[in-house]
């Protein structure tokens, strides 16, 4: 898993679940693409992200090959998740080619942004349905979309139009309620569900009661909300509330220790980031109304070294989990698991060497995305990841890139991951259990 050497540990490379390169959204596109976003990963520490291609017009194909040129100058490993916005035979079936011809294992659902991505329960039973059949992982972004379209539209009648605006209308209850009711269709289907972006203690808390109860539930928090608290969206300068904005929202104080205890004992497993990055001139489109600011923050560059300050130095958690969760679990859930998540003869040379006794600082005038505000802008932190190789190649040493646009390699990812073991046998002991249909006599008229 690790080996010490001097000061320094050697590491397997950082696994990023949950990035958005070259997106576009909210009338524009996210600034890093296939080729700074990654050499802003490979600078922290992360040597391979999953990416969400979004549909084109509903098309998974067409959706698919727009990304496929997108990361044509890629310079590190990525893989793709797929998120499903509408419904119909054609999906269905071009889900099937996704999993069995183009190594996709994940689809996501938007339970939010009502009247762009939002898809309604019908949608999404059909969706786990499809992805239990296929032994894909169905991935949810849990916030009820209709009542955050009311609380917006609140606001606005309270006269509140500036970022604040944003976190007050979509309260964490309804990170709460969209979670609780993802967990529990994934249960009436009986399939494994993979929560996004976990950024409450009531969604949290959901994941856990679900766990508890035997469920295959996956909850992912991103460091934004590990680290931070919301107080910045009511700073007085826009640029600077404006950066904060994303969704769910960074929560209140409280929530974001809350989450670092659960990610501590297991009730959560991984860490990811939801790079999704627009610099302030893009955030400044909703500069009179929070509804148009673009949704995102930025965290491919900084993860690794904020999940070892936050959970390792604090003693909150040990190198082996810290392993764990910032790449091991990745790998297994995603079922690339031994190739990528390990340091085994066989496994990919994606390595880094961190020396925890190092310190670093974060700001955005020295960071490696294309944006020009950082949402960890300013903080300082122990331990810094000194040299990044990838397949054996050194393409981080001495705070200095050598990197190339198209030596990144697509990683195909196969269904039925470890989440699946026992499906089958569960659903047989279901039916086996109904005792039905009952054999009734027709009593004489």
């Amino acid at each position: 898993m690790f080996h010490h050497f001097t000061s320094s540990v050697m590491l397997t490379g950082g696994i990023d679940p949950h990035t958005h390169l070259a997106m576009e959204f909210m009338g524009t596109e996210t600034i890093d693409d296939f080729f700074s976003g990654q050499a802003a990963a490979l600078a922290g520490g992360t040597t391979m992200h999953i990416d969400f291609v979004i549909p084109v017009n509903g098309s998974l194909v067409a959706g698919f090959e727009a990304y496929e040129r997108k990361a044509k100058k890629s310079c590190m490993d990525y893989g793709f998740h797929m998120a499903i916005t509408k419904w119909d035979e054609s999906v269905s079936r071009e889900m099937e080619i996704m999993v069995k011809e183009k190594g996709i294992n994940s689809f996501k659902f938007f339970m939010a942004y009502k009247g762009s991505l939002m898809i309604n329960d019908e949608l999404l039973l059909q969706g786990l349905k499809r992805c239990k059949s296929l032994g894909a992982l169905a991935m949810v972004h849990a916030e009820n979309g209709d009542a955050v379209f009311e609380g917006q539209k609140r606001m606005i009648e309270l006269g509140i139009t500036g970022p604040e605006g944003h976190a007050l209308s979509r309260p964490a209850v309804l990170e709460g309620e969209a979670t609780a009711r993802a967990i529990r269709l994934a249960r009436f289907v009986n399939t494994p569900l993979y929560i996004v972006h976990v950024m409450s203690i009531d969604a949290m808390e959901e994941i856990s009661k679900a766990r508890k109860s035997g469920q295959k539930v996956i909850g992912e928090p991103v460091v934004s909300g590990l680290v931070l608290d919301d107080s910045g969206l009511w700073d007085p300068d826009f640029i600077t509330a404006a950066k904060y904005v994303m969704s769910p929202p960074i929560r209140e104080s409280g929530h974001d220790k809350a989450l670092q205890a659960a990610l501590s004992t297991g009730v959560l497993q991984l860490v990811g980031t939801d790079h999704c990055v627009f610099n302030s001139t893009q955030k400044a489109l909703g500069i009179d109304d929070f509804r148009k600011i673009p949704n995102g923050v930025n965290g491919i560059e900084e993860r690794m070294h904020l999940v070892w300050d936050t959970m390792v130095e604090s003693g909150q958690i040990s190198v082996t989990d810290y392993v764990r969760i910032t790449s091991t679990e990745c790998a297994r859930i995603f079922n690339l698991y031994p190739r990528k998540g390990a340091i085994l003869t066989g496994s990919d040379a994606d390595i880094i060497i961190f020396n925890p006794n190092s310190s670093f600082e974060i700001s955005a005038s020295s960071h490696h995305s294309r944006t020009d505000t950082n949402v960890f802008d300013g903080r300082k932190g122990k331990g810094k990841v000194e040299v990044t190789i990838v397949g054996g190649r050194v393409v981080w040493q001495d705070d200095e890139l050598k990197v190339v646009p198209g030596s990144g390699k697509y990683i195909e990812m196969p269904p039925f991951s470890y989440l699946f073991n026992g499906i089958d046998k569960s659903d047989a002991k279901y039916l086996s259990s109904l005792r039905a249909p009952v054999r009734r006599f027709n009593s004489a008229s």
